[in-house]
């Protein structure tokens, strides 16, 4: 734990009066017994979060149809996807998430009881990124240990421990906004666990809010750099392309002036899930009026979230990977079969791009009246999820892939068996770059993704990995 407590120092996250807050001499004793600790480690728990994000959202985004690897940075076989057990990467993520969960712990054993300070907040947070590292373990892991070296815990084991942690910060949490956060992550655990019931209670307990939004904090300056809105925008070179039909919602993280001072936030919560969860409890359970109905109050949700016009013209998607990515406004297809579709890939040159910080979605109330087939629905759905979260570190749960336990760990812990170290891509996933392949006519100026992976996961809706009301 003296890495921990050395992070949150050098971070400046203390004030001892006593000493320097780069004093490396600051042992756990003397943290413990400073009257700030409990502010303090939370502070520490804030910025782990957001370097769990970071390693999150670039790992994923790469394994999913969103972006791919159009450079040299970040994982060069995610995009295949190819997930080994042994890749630096996979371990990366791991440790991320390992050490969000452990500072929970540590805050809880050790920090918070030693505090007279601490409040009821302070510890609701201490519970929440508990919470939140078993979400991700659970959501992005064929396993995971749930403590040092200890036995391997599958997925439906760290969502109920979230559950609990979530119970927790939710009796402890003064603030009304953190609690209409913490209901939500409650149904997005549910949802994880595949049950609809106690799903759409608590999605619909959070559609009290339609601003609802809990996002992560980034500060290039003093602390955290948001690493996709470098691979984004701020990098010299193009480092990730989206999929061509997702080029109107890149980029999510842009800055204005100097990019160490304008990092943008990284959302883990937002309203919209709420209708999302209703929708497909709704739909799995055959109402299709009624879950069409809600994904059209989804969409009001989306039109109010805000949008700023944004000075892109130096995206050249030129990365190097790949040469021929369309950079002016030319018609897109989803497939092979789809028609022709509009104002999908935009002219950065011709000006301003408007940009959705949020979210943002093509998908109207037209296309909801025209899905009249509960199949037709789930596609719009799950098309919705991939537009809304874009960027956000979600895709990839939502496609049925797992990362495998970490070499590393396998090597210090006796209880990781074979059977965790193989990562879960389900037998439908189109392997070499195919979810990110796209040709480029540009004589005729169209685009065409070889798959709609939206279309793919409906056809395999059955499919053991994807679809949890369903399965």
């Amino acid at each position: 734990m003296k890495r921990y407590i050395l992070t949150i120092v050098s971070a400046g996250a203390l004030a001892f009066s006593s000493c320097s807050v780069l004093n490396p001499n600051v042992t756990e004793p003397v943290f413990i017994a400073n009257p700030n600790a409990a502010s303090s480690w939370v502070t520490g728990l804030k910025r782990q979060l957001a370097l769990t994000m970071n390693q999150v959202v670039v790992s994923t985004e790469l394994v999913s149809d969103n972006y791919f690897n159009n450079r040299t940075l970040s994982s060069k076989v995610f995009d295949i996807p190819q997930i080994d057990y042994f890749d630096v990467d996979v371990n990366n993520l791991q440790i991320q998430v390992h050490r969000l969960r452990t500072m929970s712990e540590y805050g809880l054993s050790k920090v918070l009881p030693a505090d007279p300070n601490s409040t009821a907040a302070d510890s609701a947070e201490v519970y929440f990124s508990g919470a939140f590292a078993h979400l991700l373990s659970g959501e992005l892991f064929v396993g995971l240990p749930g403590s040092n070296l200890g036995p391997v815990l599958k997925p439906a084991e760290h969502f109920r421990l979230a559950l609990d942690m979530l119970d927790r910060a939710l009796a402890l949490q003064p603030d009304a906004d953190e609690k209409k956060a913490y209901t939500l992550l409650k149904a997005r655990t549910y949802y994880a666990l595949g049950d609809a019931a106690n799903a759409a209670k608590f999605a619909q307990d959070a559609t009290s809010s339609t601003t609802l939004l809990r996002q992560v904090k980034y500060d290039g300056v003093n602390g955290v750099s948001n690493d996709m809105q470098t691979y984004l925008f701020s990098s010299t070179n193009n480092e990730f392309a989206p999929l061509p039909r997702l080029d109107f919602l890149d980029p999510k993280y842009f800055h204005t002036g100097l990019a160490a001072s304008d990092q943008k936030p990284v959302t883990i919560v937002k309203a919209e899930e709420a209708w999302l969860i209703l929708a497909e409890t709704q739909l799995s359970g055959g109402n299709i009026s009624l879950g069409r109905n809600t994904l059209k109050q989804l969409l009001q949700v989306v039109a109010n979230r805000p949008f700023t016009m944004v000075d892109d013209k130096k995206e050249t998607r030129n990365g190097g990977n790949r040469n021929d990515y369309p950079l002016t406004a030319v018609k897109v297809r989803f497939s092979a079969e789809d028609t022709l579709r509009s104002n999908y890939v935009l002219d950065r040159k011709a000006g301003n791009v408007k940009v959705y910080t949020v979210s943002g979605t093509m998908v109207t109330a037209n296309d909801l009246d025209a899905a009249v087939t509960e199949d037709q629905l789930l596609y719009i759905l799950y098309r919705l999820r991939q537009e809304i979260f874009m960027a956000e570190g979600r895709r990839m749960t939502d496609l049925g892939i797992k990362f495998p336990v970490s070499q590393t760990e396998q090597q210090n812990n006796p209880n990781v068996t074979a059977a965790y170290v193989k990562a879960q891509i389900p037998a439908f996933i189109p392997l070499q770059r195919g979810m990110d392949d796209f040709t480029y006519d540009k004589a005729a100026g169209v685009v065409v993704m070889k798959y709609d992976m939206n279309a793919v996961l409906v056809k395999n809706k059955h499919a053991k990995e994807i679809f949890p009301f369903i399965n």
